[in-house]
């Protein structure tokens, strides 16, 4: 009598080694299709021995197939294949890096400057006699307002109203002079604006 269960056996590891290999080898789906046809083979020989090794090797191979593609699939990305496929995840050093401006903005966290214009929400602000490109958190800012900067984000510098006790890190002297620093209305007088009548 042919030792059926033997040849069951041998086509059920053959038939997951093969379905390993598909996950490690890319075959377009040669290796898959191999796999599929042993452990369908093992299958139905086990079922000629008799049907109580049939129904063993059906459920070790519908047990074994999903057990081995997991596993295949948690140390593929450890392979020389699987790490040219999958791309890591980029730090913020490698998507930002170091450079003397982004410290410069850095440093300035926490301090006060003064809105050079309007904020609707970005605008120049003049902090430590320096005019920089801010961007107000959630609200218009006013010209002439005081702001402090609460976070720099990439480049972005992100300012919000300050309290009028705060005081300025570095005012300009000539402030009350400088043009930028006045709202547009002292300058130019409203063109749409009726002149006072004597």
């Amino acid at each position: 009598m042919v030792e059926y269960w033997a040849w069951a056996i041998l086509l059920l590891v053959s038939g997951l080694a093969l379905a390993t290999m598909e996950i490690f080898i890319p075959s377009g789906g040669i290796l898959g299709f191999l796999a599929v046809a042993a452990l369908v083979a093992s299958v139905v020989v086990a079922f000629l021995h008799s049907a109580v090794v049939g129904l063993v090797i059906l459920a070790t191979a519908l047990f074994g197939l999903p057990v081995v593609a997991i596993l295949g699939f948690k140390f593929w990305p450890r392979t020389a294949i699987g790490r040219r496929v999958l791309l890591t995840t980029p730090q913020s050093q490698d998507v930002l890096p170091d450079n003397p401006r982004l410290r410069a903005l850095k440093s300035l966290v926490g301090k006060v400057g003064r809105a050079k214009g309007p904020m609707l929400p970005s605008g120049p602000v003049v902090i430590e006699g320096r005019t920089i490109d801010a961007v107000s958190e959630g609200m218009a800012i006013e010209a002439g307002q005081l702001v402090r900067v609460v976070q720099v984000r990439g480049m972005e510098v992100i300012v919000q109203p300050a309290d009028d006790g705060e005081s300025l890190a570095s005012r300009p002297k000539q402030a009350a002079q400088d043009p930028l620093s006045q709202p547009i209305d002292a300058l130019i007088p409203d063109p749409f604006q009726e002149p006072p009548t004597a």
